[in-house]
């Protein structure tokens, strides 16, 4: 794997084996922070990466100068190759938290300005996730959630949807704060 843009644009690193992750594609990746940078300036905003995986996400936006990101990782694996992976790059703007996401959106009394959730594509749970968010005021003021799915996930409908962009079998759905009009 490897990070695509920013100052440490082409570093390589290899997750472990075994461990529990889909990662999102390079193509992908780059349509999806080709987004954001129309829309964020990276060094201003606080970031919330949910179902961090293998750090992908987090270290492209660290590469990308945001000096706030939270990195929320159930598997003690895959957080530990975070926090390494982190700390080798030096890239002290990612802070782990090795917890269930669901718990983490409920009980956290922070606001992020953009918040990206990569989740394993058959969680029973992931049509769930922009109500959870919108439900427990995490996203700050004209910020952003992010989530990525399959083409089984259909989101055009949900109040706080604005977009969605197509990368085949990946997509992401922006939702924003501002609900839909009538």
């Amino acid at each position: 794997m490897r990070i695509i843009g920013g100052k440490l644009k082409g570093i390589r690193f290899e997750p472990p084996k075994n461990i529990p992750t889909r990662p999102t594609t390079d193509i992908a990746k780059e349509g999806l922070f080709n987004i954001i940078n129309n829309s964020f300036n990276f060094d201003n905003i606080k970031v919330l990466d949910l179902f961090g995986g293998t750090g992908s996400i987090a270290y492209e936006f660290a590469s990308r100068g945001c000096t706030d990101i939270t990195t929320v990782e159930i598997f003690p694996k895959c957080a530990s190759f975070i926090k390494k992976t982190a700390a080798e790059l030096k890239l002290p703007a990612i802070k782990v938290l090795q917890m269930d996401v669901f718990n983490f959106i409920k009980t956290s009394p922070e606001k992020f300005d953009l918040i990206f959730a990569g989740p394993p594509y058959p969680l029973e749970t992931l049509n769930t996730l922009p109500d959870v968010i919108f439900e427990n005021d995490l996203v700050e003021g004209k910020g952003w959630f992010i989530l990525e799915h399959n083409p089984n996930h259909n989101f055009e409908s949900h109040p706080h949807f604005l977009k969605s962009k197509n990368y085949g079998s990946t997509i992401f759905s922006i939702f924003v704060n501002e609900a839909k009009k009538g």
